[in-house]
Order: structure tokens, then C-alpha cells, then sequence
């Protein structure tokens, strides 16, 4: 019989021996200070097609960075075959630190967040003014998505030739978010493409909206087939004709030194991991209001210091009426 404790000695112990041998294993890993830089362009199935310099290299997530996910959008370190070629596969070995992160869950009450893109500068939501009516509560949840990820919003309207954009206009008025409105004559003929480029130079863009908005006709019109030879091998990794939009993809803008990332369509935009408290950043004029506030304020009850700090003039009524709006958007349905 093997004693332990303090009569243990070495011939109590034995090492198990392993398929490999008894060589001890570590916990040091490699830091692959040779590996090349690359964006992740689109992941599909495990498989993530990155672009690194000039050429597309298929790539999946090396063992060692165990649960952490790499998104459209992320900038990662790569090594392995990096030629690019057919049934080549490199691995992805660092996920760079994000500047931004747009996330979302598939509902209010769903604990599991999804992670859409990284390192965008703006999110581009498209919304119809008719045809479909426009769901100004799902507007509010991306924009509370926007400000809570680090993202500069832009409202891009389109029909217009459909209903006028006064009254959507003025919902969102005192935001100053930037806009954009189009017809379905000029998203036809690409007039809406150069008019939404402007504010798209040299920034990494994601668009979101629900079906029939004209998002995927918009995308098209911005990045014309001609440019989308950068991300060719998609094809080869998705066994698709095209792209479907049914997984995030990173597009280069032509001439403008900036990115377009398609998003699949949305039906519903969950905020269960918004942090409140995080919303009120994107209102700089209200959150120094916030400082007399009690603790684990909602900002929407009768103690809460916003009221008198724009009572004092410090701040316009209508942008704390918005701040609001957006903080209560988790409590009521998109399509109310």
C-alpha cells in the first residue's frame, strides 16, 4: 500500500506516463512575434477569411486562444501557410485589442451576446420611410448599440419619394445625428451611393436594417462587383454562388480608403448586455448632470439630478427627453 502525507517518498509517486512521453508540459506560449497582420473579412462555419496585404488566406482560430472569438473587423495576428492558395489553412494566434465593438442578443431576456463587428467607426442605420413603415424603436436599440460600442451613428433614409422625412427627422433631432436621405430612384441609379459616401471616407462603416429597406441594394451600389475580386475567396470558403448577407462582410470602399461591412438583416435588436450607465457617454452635456445623481441611478425617477441640471439651463430639455427614450427602449417592443 502507497503512504502520503508526511512519510511519502519518491517511490510513492509515479509518473503516468502519456502518448507523447513524460515530457513536462507548460503553460508558456509561443508570442509569434513573426506572425503577419491581417483583418478578418468574414467568418463562416469555424473558417475565417482573412486579408493580408494584397491577398485573402483562409484561416481558423488557433487551440490556445480557447473560447475568445475573432469577428469581422478584427485585426489579428496570423501564421502558418499565408500563400493564400487553394486548401490552404493559416491560424490565427492573437486577437488584436478592439477600438469599438457593436454587439447585440436575440432578445431582451437572452444572457448570450453576440459580438456582429469590431473596430467599426460608424454604424449606418438604414430605415425606409414607407414600404415598410419605419420601426423607430429599432432604430433607438442600435443606436443605444452605437453609443454603448463606441460608434458614431448615421441615419440613412430611404423612399423618400414614398412619405417625407420631416417627422423621423425631428424624433432624432436633437442627437445632431448626421443623415442621409435617399429615393428609390436614386438607389437604382447609384445617386444615393455617392451622396452616403461622403460621410464614409477613410471610416470603417457597418449597416444594419430589416428586410426590404434597400440596405443590400445600397451596399451593392457602394462597393460594385469590380471591388469585390479582394474578397473573391469568400466564395471558396462559403460554397456560395454570392453573398447572401446571412454572415457579416467586410467590402473595401473604392477610391475612399474606408470599409463597408454588410450585416445579415435584423429582425429584432436585443440589449440585454447594455449597461445603462454607459449610454449616458454618448450625451456629454448631460453627464457631468449626473454627478448628484443617487447611486445606481436610472436617470428616469423623481431623484435623479437631470431634471434640475437642465431646469438650470445646462443643457437643452430635448436631449434629456432623448436620452430617456433610448435608456426605456429595452422596456418596450421594437415594433411599438
Amino acid at each position: 500500500m502507497r503512504r502520503y502525507g508526511k512519510h511519502t517518498d519518491e517511490d510513492d509517486i509515479r509518473s503516468r506516463p502519456n502518448r507523447k512521453g513524460n515530457r513536462p508540459r507548460t503553460h508558456i506560449r509561443p508570442k509569434h512575434e513573426d506572425a503577419a497582420e491581417g483583418l478578418v473579412l468574414t467568418v463562416d462555419r469555424g473558417r475565417l477569411t482573412c486579408l493580408v496585404e494584397d491577398r485573402t488566406v483562409t484561416a481558423m482560430k488557433a487551440r490556445e486562444l480557447g473560447r475568445k472569438a475573432a469577428v469581422v473587423g478584427d485585426r489579428v495576428a496570423l501564421v502558418g501557410d499565408l500563400s493564400g492558395t487553394k486548401d490552404t489553412l493559416a491560424r490565427i494566434v492573437r486577437i488584436e485589442q478592439r477600438s469599438s465593438v457593436l454587439r447585440r442578443t436575440a432578445d431582451d431576456d437572452d444572457p448570450y451576446e453576440r459580438v456582429v463587428v469590431a473596430n467599426a467607426d460608424q454604424l449606418a442605420i438604414v430605415t425606409a420611410l414607407a414600404d415598410p413603415e419605419p420601426r423607430p424603436r429599432l432604430i433607438d436599440r442600435c443606436l443605444v448599440a452605437a453609443f454603448d460600442g463606441g460608434l458614431t451613428p448615421l441615419l440613412v433614409l430611404t423612399k423618400s419619394d414614398l412619405a417625407p422625412p420631416d417627422g423621423l427627422l425631428e424624433l432624432y433631432g436633437a442627437l445632431d445625428i448626421p443623415y442621409v436621405v435617399t429615393s428609390r430612384e436614386e438607389l437604382e441609379t447609384g445617386g444615393a451611393a455617392d451622396r452616403v459616401r461622403e460621410h464614409l471616407a477613410g471610416k470603417v462603416t457597418a449597416f444594419v436594417g430589416h428586410s426590404g429597406v434597400g440596405k443590400t441594394t445600397l451596399v451593392n451600389a457602394l462597393v460594385p462587383e469590380e471591388r469585390r475580386r479582394i474578397t473573391g475567396h469568400v466564395n471558396a470558403v462559403t460554397g456560395r454562388g454570392r453573398h447572401t448577407t446571412t454572415s457579416a462582410l467586410a467590402l473595401p470602399l473604392e477610391n475612399a480608403g474606408g470599409w463597408v461591412v454588410d450585416t445579415p438583416g435584423v429582425r429584432s435588436f436585443g440589449l440585454a448586455h447594455i449597461d445603462p450607465s454607459r449610454v449616458i457617454h454618448a450625451f456629454p452635456d448631460l453627464e457631468a448632470g449626473t454627478a448628484d445623481c443617487p447611486r445606481a441611478c436610472s436617470h428616469d425617477e423623481p431623484d435623479c439630478a437631470l431634471d434640475r441640471w437642465v431646469a438650470d439651463g445646462h443643457a437643452d430639455p430635448a436631449r434629456l427627453y432623448s436620452l430617456r427614450r433610448l435608456l426605456s427602449t429595452r422596456e418596450r417592443h421594437e415594433g411599438d
